[in-house]
Parts: structure tokens; C-alpha cells; sequence
């Protein structure tokens, strides 16, 4: 962190420069009743270098590190260990600065490396073509909505019940805005299938459908084959969205493009970067290519030069607002360059057979997991079918034991209650993420601290 020292003569000159006379006339805008009323009495109003990074350093020190305790914690942000060499690559100087081409054909290293994305994206999800990323998974689905609507002149969009609250917060937010009609099923803890729909979803698609969204895996850890739903959804005229929020799974499931997906949208973060607080991250987005007009986002091309050099370009931009303003088929015209390019390193550096190793890795020590817990007294899994997630019901109130294994620096997962506060029918139930950086003696704590906290 920079440490920024301003005196008031360099306030003043900032605030000249910008033509106000006041800070506050900077917040103008923010609503009264938002406004702090007096100041933070608990932070100092200055204070010296040192002692901000002793300040900040002791507040650290209230965290606990993802790496320094058995970690469970998933739900569409995964710990999963990243080389030093992705680190070390991306903060060399020609990448670290170069966030998104707006003169394009000058940045070729640029174009090169998000070209190699977008085919890394396209092979990983078994689509045609994809762009040159998204902000991050939940606005890649909403924009995958919204471009369904454009592409069938519907705007009823079916979401499964399976699909990530805060993904469904982000579309419905927007669609006070866009006019689409979603329709969100309810999920439930059932033995089997948590969270799967599906059958349900046959049900409701007719005519007037532009898309069906479903995740896979879903927030529940469940898998399935989407064949039979992207049929009905064709034989209906509509599309069927196809959301990842773990890609790692990609290296051993179907892809959803052999499923039938018309579009595929998920959050890249397990590849490449880590957990960061919650961001940046990375939105993927990938579909079939006679839908490639209605595309949000950017596309890279190879091309070749005058003197028959081989070249890339930035193929399709024109749809962003930018240019063509409200007639944009999208308001996103940037892209997590930096992200996209941990992403490509890393994936670079994994390959095909390294990519499927990590994923059956990943799957085993899940299955190891819920072996084990399978047997802890008040504890029922309830996936029958799943890749490194799972959920599983408990005896008591799942957030309360959450919590106390918290307090004996166990990180055992999410509690649905956090996730559906108002959904009382869930609140037994957490959802586990096993990746590779779980040991088995991390599972073993986890299960003896389940067994001691549910009986008590």
C-alpha cells in the first residue's frame, strides 16, 4: 500500500484544480441520511507512516488466513493453489499495465494472450467462440439473459433453483431495468438431488421462453446432464444458459457445449487467481457462433498484415456503448484483463493432462470427504452426485455450528442460512468445498469437530 501524505495546501490545490471550493461538494449526490454525522472516533485523524502500517497490520492480524486453517469454504470462490510463476509472470511490466486495448492494434501482446483466452474458454466450455472476458460471473449471466432476449425476442427467462443467490440478485437488479421477466425456482435439500429442478423446468418451457438457466455444478454441489433440458428448450425456440462457477470442473465433466448449451457464462477465479477478498475476478463467456453479433463484450481475431505477417485484431467491439451508445448490446466495455491473463498462464502451465489431473484430484478428496462425514452422528449427505462440492444436512442450526468451528479455526463451509436468510427449510444445511489444498488431516479435524459440536 502507498502511503500518501497531504497537507492542506495540497487539498486545496486539488480542489482548485478540479473547480470546487469544498470536499463535501464532491459527495453531493450520496443521500443525506448515508453521510456520517461526526467522525470515526476510532481511527486517529493523522497519523505517521509507521504507525498506519502498525495500525493496519494489528487489524490483519484479527483474519484468518484461508492457507493457515482447514478450509471448506466454496459457493463460487474457490482456494486452489496458484504457482509463483503466474504471480511472477503477470507483474512484469508489459502485462501489469496493459488493462483493456482501447487502441488495440498497438497492444499486440495483448491481443495475442486474450486471443489464447478466449480459445482456452472456448475448448473448456465446448463452445464455438467466446470473448475476451466479462467483470465476472454474475454479470456474465445477467448479460447472457439479456442477449437470449435480443437473439428470441422473448423476455421470459426460467433460472433454476440451483443457481447462486447473489448471481440471481445481480439479474433481477438489472431487470428493473431491461424489462426481462424472470421466473426463479425455490430450492430444496433433497436427498439426491439438492438444489436439481430440472424436471420441474421441462414443465414451465413453452413459447414464450428466451432462456432456461441452470448451473452446473450447482450452488449445491450437484451435477447433471443437461441433454434432455437443452433439447426442450430448442424444441421450444429458447436457449439454454449454462452457468460454471468452479471451471476447474470443466477438466472432468461434459462440457456443457456437448450438453447442447447455446451459451455458457461462469466465473474463472479457480484458475489463475485467488481468493482476493472477493475480487477482481474473472467473467467468462463463451457460445455458439451464429449467436457471435449478439456477443457483450470483445473478441479478438488472428489476422495477417500487409507483408503476410500474422497479426491480431479486435474484431468485434462496435457493439459497446462507447460507439453505438443505447443501441449497445451491452454497457460492459472493458474486460479483468489481468485476471484473463492469470487465467491463461496458468492454464498454459496446467495443459490438458495437468488440467484433468487437478480436476480428478480434486474430485477424490471430495469423495474422500464425504466418505467420512457420512459417518459423523448428525451429519446426512445429501449429493448423490457431485464434483468437489457438496451439501450436507445437520442435527442442529447450521450457521451456529459454523460458527463454533470458526472459533476452533475450522472453516467448515457455508451455511445456506447466509446465503437464504428467509428460506428456514434450508437452514440445516451446508454447502463444503473440497479442492486440493485440503489434506486429509484437515478432513479429520473437520469431521471429529462436527462430531463434537453435534453432540453436545
Amino acid at each position: 500500500m502507498r502511503y500518501l501524505p497531504h497537507m492542506d495546501a495540497d487539498r486545496q490545490s486539488m480542489l482548485a484544480d478540479i473547480g470546487v471550493e469544498h470536499i463535501d461538494e464532491l459527495f453531493r449526490d450520496v443521500p443525506a441520511a448515508a453521510l456520517l454525522k461526526e467522525p470515526i472516533t476510532s481511527l486517529p485523524n493523522h497519523a505517521t507512516e509507521l504507525e498506519v502500517e502498525r495500525m493496519l497490520s494489528r487489524m490483519a492480524g484479527r483474519n484468518t488466513p484461508a492457507s493457515a486453517v482447514p478450509f471448506f469454504i466454496g459457493c463460487g470462490a474457490y482456494k486452489h493453489h496458484v504457482p509463483a510463476s503466474v504471480d511472477h509472470l503477470i507483474q512484469r511490466g508489459e502485462f501489469l499495465t496493459s488493462y483493456t486495448p482501447y487502441q488495440p492494434e498497438i497492444a499486440q501482446g495483448t491481443l495475442q494472450y486474450l486471443f489464447e483466452f478466449q480459445t482456452q474458454v472456448a475448448r473448456l466450455t465446448g463452445m464455438e467462440v467466446a470473448n475476451a472476458s466479462m467483470y465476472d460471473g454474475s454479470t456474465a449471466t445477467t448479460e447472457a439473459i439479456f442477449m437470449a432476449r435480443r437473439i428470441t425476442r422473448r423476455k421470459k427467462a426460467l433460472i433454476s433453483a440451483g443457481v447462486h443467490p447473489h448471481y440471481v440478485d445481480v439479474a433481477k437488479a438489472l431487470a428493473k431495468v431491461s424489462g426481462d421477466e424472470l421466473v426463479i425456482g425455490t430450492p430444496e435439500l433433497a436427498k439426491g438431488k439438492p438444489g436439481g429442478d430440472y424436471e420441474a423446468l421441462l414443465g414451465q418451457i413453452d413459447k414464450t421462453t428466451s432462456c432456461v438457466v441452470v448451473q452446473n455444478p450447482n450452488l449445491f454441489g450437484y451435477v447433471a446432464d443437461l441433454t434432455e433440458l437443452a433439447e426442450a428448450c430448442h424444441a421450444n425456440g429458447a436457449l439454454l444458459v449454462v452457468v460454471v462457477t468452479e471451471v476447474v470442473s470443466l477438466g472432468l465433466m461434459k462440457s456443457p457445449g456437448e450438453m447442447g448449451a447455446d451459451i455458457v457464462v461462469g466465473e474463472g477465479q479457480s484458475i489463475g487467481n485467488g481468493l482476493n477478498y472477493g475480487g477482481p475476478y474473472l467473467g467468462l463467456f463463451a457460445c455458439r457462433e451464429k449467436f457471435v453479433r449478439q456477443m457483450p463484450g470483445r473478441l479478438c481475431g488472428e489476422t495477417v498484415d500487409a507483408d503476410g505477417r500474422r497479426g491480431y485484431v479486435l474484431t468485434l467491439s462496435t457493439r459497446e456503448q462507447h460507439i453505438r451508445r443505447e443501441k449497445a448490446t451491452s454497457n460492459i466495455c472493458t474486460n479483468s484483463g489481468l485476471c484473463a491473463l492469470a487465467f491463461t498462464i496458468h492454464l498454459s502451465l496446467l495443459g490438458e493432462a495437468g488440467l484433468r489431473q487437478l480436476a480428478q484430484f480434486n474430485h477424490a478428496r471430495a469423495v474422500q470427504a464425504a466418505e467420512r462425514l457420512a459417518k459423523v452422528p448428525g451429519v446426512e449427505v445429501l449429493n448423490d452426485a457431485f464434483f468437489n462440492e457438496f451439501t450436507i444436512r445437520l442435527s442442529k442450526p447450521s450457521r451456529d455450528v459454523v460458527r463454533e468451528l470458526g472459533n476452533r479455526d475450522i472453516l467448515a463451509g457455508v451455511a445456506l442460512s447466509r446465503l437464504y436468510p428467509t428460506e428456514t427449510a434450508l437452514h440445516d444445511g451446508v454447502v463444503l468445498a473440497v479442492t486440493e489444498i485440503v489434506t486429509e488431516s484437515d478432513i479429520e479435524a473437520l469431521a471429529k469437530g462436527l462430531e463434537e459440536v453435534l453432540s453436545c
